[in-house]
C-alpha cells in the first residue's frame, strides 16, 4: 500500500457527505452512542461495497443498468426521507428527553440509518472500481485486494468517530430549542441537496 493511495484515501473521507450529515446529526440529536453506531453502520456498508467490488461482483452491479438505477434511486428516495424528517422535526420543533442518554431504540435506528444512507449509494461501487485498479494490480491476491479496499472504511469510520467525540462534547450547548430547529433544518436541506445532486448525475 503507498502513499499515494492512502492520501487519496484521505481526502476522500476529508470531503463532507450524507454519512457526515447524518452522523453527526444523530450525534446531536440521540447523544454519543447515537453518532457511534451511525458511524459503524456506515463503516460496515462501505466494508461490504468494498469486498464486493474486489471479488468482481461490484463490476455486476455497475455495468448491470437496471441494478444500477434501482441502487440509484433506492439511495436517492433514502435520503430525501432523512431529510424529510429532518425538516419535519424542524417544523415541530419538539424535542422532549433531548438530555437523556440514547435508548436502545435510538442506537439501532443509527446503525441503520448510517448503514442504508451508505449502501444505497451506487456511486461508491463505481469509486471502488475505479481507484482500486491503478493500486492493486490485476494478478494481486485477494488479500491485497480486500486490504486496500477496507482502509476506506477503516480511515473513514475513525473519521467519523472524532466527529461523533466533537458533536457530543459541543452537545449539551446546542440543545436549545431553537438550537435545535436551526441543525435539523440545515441537516435536511444538506440532505436534500445531495439527494438532487445525486439524481442529476449522468451515469
Amino acid at each position: 500500500m503507498t502513499w499515494t493511495f492512502l492520501i487519496v484515501v484521505l481526502a476522500v473521507v476529508a470531503v463532507p457527505g450524507p454519512d457526515f450529515v447524518v452522523t453527526l446529526r444523530n450525534t446531536l440529536a440521540g447523544g454519543q452512542v447515537t453518532g457511534a453506531a451511525t458511524a459503524a453502520g456506515v463503516g460496515v456498508a462501505s466494508v461490504i461495497q468494498g469486498t464486493l467490488g474486489s471479488i468482481g461482483l461490484g463490476t455486476l452491479i455497475v455495468q448491470s443498468r437496471p441494478v444500477f438505477m434501482t441502487l440509484k434511486w433506492l439511495g436517492i428516495a433514502y435520503l430525501v426521507l432523512l431529510a424529510g424528517q429532518s425538516l419535519r422535526s424542524a417544523w415541530r420543533g419538539q424535542y422532549n428527553g433531548t438530555h437523556q442518554d440514547a435508548e436502545p431504540g435510538q442506537r439501532r435506528r443509527g446503525l441503520r440509518q448510517g448503514f442504508l444512507c451508505n449502501i444505497t449509494n451506487p456511486k461508491m461501487f463505481v469509486f471502488y472500481l475505479s481507484l482500486l485498479p491503478q493500486f492493486v494490480g490485476a494478478e494481486a491476491p485477494l488479500w491485497s485486494w480486500l486490504g486496500h479496499a477496507w482502509t476506506l472504511p477503516l480511515i473513514g469510520t475513525a473519521w467519523l468517530l472524532v466527529i461523533v467525540v466533537l458533536g457530543a462534547a459541543i452537545r449539551e450547548k446546542l440543545l436549545r430549542r431553537a438550537t435545535r430547529r436551526v441543525i435539523d433544518t440545515t441537516s435536511g436541506l444538506a440532505l436534500l441537496g445531495f439527494s438532487g445532486r445525486l439524481a442529476l448525475q449522468h451515469d
